[in-house]
């Protein structure tokens, strides 16, 4: 879990150190976001019924903290909500939806991410799951190649809406070393690989990958130069 130390809307510090042994929610909100809101009951439930094993953090991304703090004391929220900055959301990979919850284990390790709004029983058996408590699942694992974080971009052997279909395995590698070092030029400031995972309706990242994957499969052969003539003795 990317590590930080910043104040909640009430001027608390709110640190990532101090969660070490609990399961937390990252919740990534905003007022604005009809989903958002709707998903704040489920949370101060489980910040109540959970609450010496399990932390609940919102970051917001609304423009200023005034609004964000009268909607925090309207609604009754129980746990911290912190204001995104740059900082944040770069080390959590852009955020490109809301809301965005990332599940982190009492190791500190993030397991989850969750884009959009999901319901009680989904949330709380992860916690209980994390915690050791009994429930009706199990738990599987995976390798992050760029579902989780954008610096594992260049884990990636796949990127959404981008087809390596008519390519040979190296000519794959080629397209996707260049698509991991290529800007995009969307103003994300992010290459291509990471501006395809971070945000998939991106047109502009979607049509310069293509054009990549069309230049590797039929690379530019420069013209040969003509040979000059030698004059016969």
């Amino acid at each position: 879990m990317p590590p930080f130390l910043v104040s909640d809307v009430d001027g608390k510090p709110v640190s990532t150190a101090a969660w070490k042994g609990k399961v937390v929610l990252l919740n990534f909100w905003a007022t604005w976001c009809p989903p958002c809101r709707a998903e704040v009951p489920t949370l101060i439930d489980l910040a109540t019924r959970y609450k010496d094993r399990v932390q609940i953090v919102g970051v917001s991304v609304d423009d200023g903290p005034e609004e964000v703090k009268a909607f925090v004391k309207d609604v009754g929220i129980n746990y911290p909500v912190v204001m995104a900055s740059r900082e944040i959301l770069a080390e959590y990979g852009g955020v490109a939806a809301l809301p965005t919850l990332f599940v982190i284990n009492p190791d500190g390790n993030v397991v989850q991410k969750h884009e959009g709004l999901y319901s009680r029983e989904l949330y709380e058996t992860e916690i209980r799951l994390l915690l050791g408590l009994p429930a009706d699942a199990t738990i599987e694992t995976f390798e992050d190649t760029g579902q989780i974080f954008l610096k594992n971009a260049a884990l990636a052997t796949e990127l959404p809406d981008v087809d390596f279909g008519g390519l040979t395995p190296d000519q794959k590698k080629m397209a996707l070393r260049r698509m991991n070092s290529d800007k995009c030029d969307c103003g994300c400031r992010l290459t291509l690989a990471q501006c395809r995972i971070n945000d998939t309706s991106c047109g502009v990242s979607r049509k310069l990958a293509a054009n990549v994957v069309k230049e590797v499969a039929s690379p530019v052969r420069p013209p040969e130069t003509e040979k000059s003539a030698t004059p016969q003795e």
